[in-house]
């Protein structure tokens, strides 16, 4: 239950760091943005729906380059000029922060469709890491060139700001997670939210596999590798969830759910 071995031994990560090809930049021609874009099943996920054609054109045009990123390596580094905001096509990515003690602080957990950057916006420097936590592709979509169309597309403005407004939904929750509530509501609220935005993807709304350790699921939540162990243990034991290793599946959403929000005594 541990799970506990780093996402890279030192040697991979030796070998990854000297390649060439860790960080794979793919420049786009005209008809492969289209692709990317308009035809892209992910694009409702991380663009405006409803616009007309020409909107549309102009939309397209974010894109200009796909990027490739082998598992364990950093898509930007905290201090990193921001220049782009980045729509994560294909993988999972891990958002970290060091503390002073020199622990790595993990911040969220990013999957496809999602919108991975926005961090930099406010100062014009990335504050944290972004790392794959499995081999992943994004499409790369300069700050600017965002910041022009959207002067054009009313829509794609107003996607922006909620994309902002989620990401500021998102740390309120993460903050009531860690303030007010014990393990078990935690590890309960993380499974069902992973699991619910795995479901808006297309995926199993009760099967999953972890792409992270079990020590990442503890820095995110507050927990220590022990407690998360333990826990997931408790949900087994009690027949909420079924885990082999990384391969989780809930036998009982509703009881979980009443884990974080209790039904009233009558």
């Amino acid at each position: 239950m541990s799970d506990s071995a780093p996402i890279l031994t030192a040697a991979e990560a030796a070998i990854l760091a000297k390649s060439q090809t860790a960080v794979k930049i793919v420049p786009m021609n005209k008809e492969s943005i289209k692709v990317a874009c308009s035809s892209c099943n992910l694009r409702e996920l991380c663009m405006p729906v409803g616009l007309n054609t020409e909107e549309l054109a102009r939309v397209d045009e974010l894109v200009a380059t796909r990027r490739t990123v082998k598992r364990g390596i950093s898509l930007f580094h905290t201090g990193e000029k921001f220049t782009s905001l980045y729509a994560i096509r294909s993988g999972f990515f891990k958002t970290c922060v060091t503390t002073e003690d020199g622990r790595d602080q993990v911040t969220g957990f990013q999957m496809a469709g999602e919108i991975i950057g926005l961090d930099g916006i406010v100062n014009d420097h990335h504050t944290c890491d972004a790392i794959a936590l499995e081999d992943a592709e994004v499409c790369i979509m300069p700050f600017d060139r965002i910041e022009e169309i959207s002067r054009e597309v009313n829509a794609l403005q107003h996607h922006v700001h909620k994309i902002m407004s989620r990401e500021i939904v998102r740390e309120h929750g993460v903050m009531l997670l860690l303030g007010s509530m014990r393990a078990e509501e935690r590890l309960a609220a993380f499974l069902l939210n992973l699991v619910q935005r795995l479901q808006a993807r297309g995926f199993s709304k009760s099967e999953l596999i972890l792409r992270m350790t079990r020590e990442e699921i503890g820095s995110y939540l507050g927990m220590k590798l022990e407690t998360v162990s333990r826990t997931f243990s408790k949900f087994s034991e009690d027949g909420m969830v079924e885990v082999k290793q990384r391969h989780i599946q809930i036998r009982d959403a509703d009881a979980l759910r009443r884990i974080i929000n209790p039904q009233p005594c009558h």
